[in-house]
């Protein structure tokens, strides 16, 4: 019983010491300019992160018959739990990884909540979300400066009819706190 409670223990200690080594920032703070509102980046993994956004964003509209051609400006909440695919071969190359600088690919989670609206003679009322999968590219520099894109697809739901449409996220702006543990400098 002893030798499995110290083989497990063994295992666990290997484990733990796999993930010391990260390649992603362990936390950083951002405000938004173009989408304005606060980004939250921590890190979980060697190349992983959660991304939480709060701020108003431009956004289709569902409820629209044609929702592509119809953008509207809504508060919203977004999760990404990204997975950064490049890290290794940027910091072999010699290129930046500072500020989680990487391509990612990410399941991603938007609710928003706007207020009543008449979108084609039908009043909309109430909160809707989508939920998806994105492929995206962020950058950051020393200065502070920071931007990321994403675009993929997502299961639109709410007070409409649900369908599947594109998702496209934009982001620029500053980091403005951060706590550095990343490999490349």
């Amino acid at each position: 019983m002893h030798r499995i409670i110290l083989l497990a223990t063994f295992f666990c200690c290997t484990l733990i010491q796999a993930q010391f080594g990260k390649n992603c920032e362990v936390r950083q703070i951002k405000i938004n300019f173009f989408n304005p509102g606060l980004e939250y980046e921590m890190g979980l993994g060697v190349n992983s992160t959660l991304d939480f956004r709060v701020a108003w964003q431009v956004a289709l509209e569902p409820a629209s018959s044609t929702p592509i051609e119809d953008y509207d400006f809504f508060p919203a909440i977004t999760v990404q739990n990204r997975y950064y695919n490049n890290f290794n071969g940027r910091y072999r190359r010699g290129r930046q990884i500072y500020g989680n600088s990487g391509n990612y690919i990410a399941p991603t989670v938007a609710v928003f909540s706007p207020e009543k609206r008449v979108v084609e003679n039908t009043l909309v009322d109430g909160v809707h979300a989508y939920s998806g999968l994105v492929y995206g590219v962020q950058r950051s520099y020393n200065s502070g400066l920071s931007f990321s894109i994403d675009a993929g697809a997502g299961y639109y739901f709410g007070p409409f009819e649900g369908g599947i449409h594109p998702v496209l996220n934009f982001s620029l702006g500053w980091i403005i706190s951060e706590k550095r543990w990343c490999v490349g400098k």
